[in-house]
């Protein structure tokens, strides 16, 4: 998921949770951290031997907080991955581009075409899951499946390119 404090963007992956144990990555970096939630907003973080405290004060829509800790206050703002990947969709959908680029993380579930398969506008090719959400990635004009740079049952990051086309399809 995309956060934004302050004026910072971070890109958060949450890998694993056991009770309190939360392993996270933070812009690709990995932390282990344990961390507490109490019924007031009062959180405690405890990473590599530190303690962390801070305030959480959630806004009326659930995705904005005010972050309070003993020494300053941060606005984080957590970036609706639903609404992020419909904006992305629909600015790809102006112009094909020559590839297919995941907007998000997330596993490869189906690919229903092949190298050298001419598809035609509309037309899937790629289906991957995030968040327990399957997303069709379709072609917005007639192209030719160049190459495919992943497997079904692959992870994938946000930005990688998936698949190759060309564009040139006589008419």
């Amino acid at each position: 998921m995309e956060i934004h404090i302050g004026k910072r963007t971070a890109e958060i992956e949450l890998l694993s949770k056991e009770g309190n144990n939360v392993r996270l990555t933070i812009d690709g970096k990995e932390f282990e951290v344990d961390v507490v939630m109490a019924e007031n907003g009062a959180c405690s973080i405890l990473h590599n031997g530190k303690s962390y405290n801070a305030e959480l004060i959630r806004s009326g829509n659930g995705k904005s907080y005010k972050v309070n800790t003993h020494f300053s206050s941060y606005n984080v703002d957590i970036v609706d991955t639903k609404a992020k990947y419909l904006r992305m969709k629909k600015k790809e959908e102006v112009r094909q581009d020559d590839k297919v680029v995941s907007p998000m993380p997330g596993k490869v579930v189906k690919i229903p075409v092949n190298e050298g398969d001419l598809v035609a506008a509309g037309e899937t090719v790629l289906v991957i899951e995030a968040m327990k959400m399957q997303s069709n990635y379709k072609v917005t004009s007639d192209c030719y499946i160049k190459e495919i740079l992943v497997n079904e049952g692959d992870s994938v990051n946000s930005d990688q390119q998936l698949i190759l086309l060309d564009l040139n399809v006589e008419k």
